[in-house]
C-alpha cells in the first residue's frame, strides 16, 4: 500500500515532480475540491526590477482610464521582452554583446536575443538613440512585457 502525503499518494506527487523537471518549471499548483499541491522546481525565476507602476512602451497608447508609468519616469524609451524567456546579450558567449551602455542604436538594429522554447529570436531596437542602462543580466529569465533596457 502506498503511503499518502496530506490526501496526495507518492505516485501522483512523484509525477508532478516529474513534469516540473521536464519541463523546468519553478512551481507547479494542483488543486482537489480541498486538496492542493505545490511542487517546487530548483528553476526560480528571479523577481522583477522594482517599478512603482507597469511601464509603457511609447509606441503603444495606453487605455485613457488607466496611469501606468510613462516611458518619462525611466527618463527614455524602454525596451521591453516581446516573449517569455532567456535573455541573452550577445549571439554567443564568445562573442560580443550586441549592444553596451552607451551605444548608439537605430531603429531595427538586433539588440538582444530571447531564446524561447530553444528557439533563438533575434530583438530589434523600435528606437533611435543612446542606450542608457539595461536591466537584466546575461542569462537572465524575463517575463513578457518586462522592461529589458532604456534607450534614450
Amino acid at each position: 500500500m502506498e503511503k499518502i502525503y496530506g490526501q496526495f499518494d507518492l505516485e501522483t506527487i512523484e509525477k508532478l515532480a516529474d513534469i516540473v523537471g521536464r519541463k523546468e518549471l519553478s512551481e507547479l499548483t494542483i488543486s482537489d475540491g480541498d486538496k492542493t499541491i505545490t511542487i517546487k522546481g530548483k528553476k526560480c525565476l528571479p523577481p522583477p526590477p522594482p517599478m512603482a507602476a507597469a511601464p509603457v512602451i511609447a509606441s503603444a497608447p495606453a487605455p485613457a482610464e488607466s496611469a501606468p508609468a510613462k516611458s518619462e519616469d525611466f527618463g527614455g524609451n524602454i525596451v521591453k521582452s516581446p516573449i517569455v524567456g532567456t535573455y541573452y546579450q550577445s549571439p554567443s558567449p564568445d562573442k560580443p554583446p550586441f549592444v553596451k551602455v552607451g551605444d548608439k542604436v537605430k531603429k531595427g538594429d538586433v539588440i538582444m536575443i530571447i531564446e524561447s522554447m530553444k528557439l533563438m529570436n533575434e530583438i530589434q531596437s523600435d528606437f533611435d538613440g543612446v542606450v542608457d542602462r539595461i536591466l537584466v543580466s546575461d542569462g537572465q529569465a524575463v517575463e513578457y512585457d518586462q522592461p529589458i533596457m532604456i534607450i534614450k
